[in-house]
């Protein structure tokens, strides 16, 4: 398991990835961005080489990733945190509001 702040990369069993997953897009600069800091407008962002990020069909942010080659996990106020080769589920940190949950204001 890897943590960033809210963001926590979990490596998981390529057999266990759902079905009708869709290929989750890339920012406006071409970067994917696992989260976005809502206050600040820093950004969780993953670099590396034969990088695929998968989201659920209701969702905008990435739900999973397959690093063939390498990956890297960057932000601005924290440090760099290298990726192997793997298949992984990307969970926000979330916060408990009264009647519902929400995930959390960077």
């Amino acid at each position: 398991m890897y943590r960033q702040g809210d963001v926590l990369v979990e490596a998981i069993d390529p057999a266990t990835l759902p079905g009708g997953l869709v290929p989750a897009g890339r920012d406006g600069r071409g970067r994917l961005v696992l989260a976005r800091g809502e206050a600040t407008g820093h950004a969780h962002v993953v670099t590396g080489s034969g990088l695929t990020a998968w989201a659920l069909p209701d969702q905008v942010e990435p739900a999973f990733l397959v690093i063939e080659g390498y990956g890297r996990l960057g932000h601005e106020e924290h440090g760099p945190i290298a990726l192997p080769a793997g298949t992984y589920r990307v969970v926000r940190q979330r916060e408990y509001l009264p009647g519902s949950w929400r995930p959390v204001a960077d």
